[in-house]
């Protein structure tokens, strides 16, 4: 095989020829896997949703726009039958020490929390990743907002009920803005009250 002279055409048509090969390359990898990546986001929100509220027959989703906020949190109503048996809420903060922290908050037909779950965050690895952790998780269940000083999920340093993430409480703040926007998202629109 006889080389190429090197002249900028060649050069260029190179470069050409090599940027259709990735670009086709790079598509058809998205296409093969934006099916189980999507299956697979589903399925973790369906998972958090059982986690956090009741067993129940039936879903109903809708969306309400919080007051501080465009963005829309999604509700899920549990339904036994005609009865509402929790409204799983997702919510979210920007206020994590590596900003976005997506988490699931289950309420109870009395106002009570069930549960929480994380979805989504990139805290730091063995601080703000023990959000996940059941010693946290469990400093939330049981609790009626509606009888907090001021209706207000603060951690103690900020003369709140929640014990901080000892090193984290960054992150540690940041779980309570999200599960104060889902409660007092659920106090203005949500359809369990």
């Amino acid at each position: 095989m006889a080389k190429k002279e090197s002249s900028l055409i060649n050069m260029i048509s190179t470069l050409v020829l090599i940027t259709l090969v990735a670009g086709v390359a790079l598509a058809g990898v998205y296409d093969l896997t934006k099916e189980p990546i999507a299956r697979s986001q589903k399925a973790k929100l369906e998972k958090a949703i059982k986690a956090v509220i009741p067993d129940f027959e039936e879903i109903r989703e809708y969306k309400v726009k919080p007051d501080d906020s465009d963005e829309e949190l999604v509700f899920y109503e549990g339904l036994k039958g005609d009865s509402i048996v929790g409204v799983a809420i997702q919510t979210y903060t920007d206020k994590g020490f590596s900003g976005r922290i997506s988490v699931m908050v289950g309420f109870l037909p009395d106002g009570s929390i069930l549960n929480t779950e994380v979805i989504k965050h990139q805290e730091t690895p063995g601080l703000g990743t023990k959000l996940m952790d059941e010693a946290w998780k469990i400093k939330f269940r049981g609790m009626n907002i509606a009888e907090l000083a001021g209706e207000a999920v603060k951690v103690t340093k900020d003369q709140g009920t929640v014990d901080a993430i000892t090193a984290a409480t960054i992150s540690s703040r940041a779980f309570c803005d999200a599960v104060q926007r889902a409660y007092n998202t659920k106090k203005k629109g949500g359809k369990n009250e």
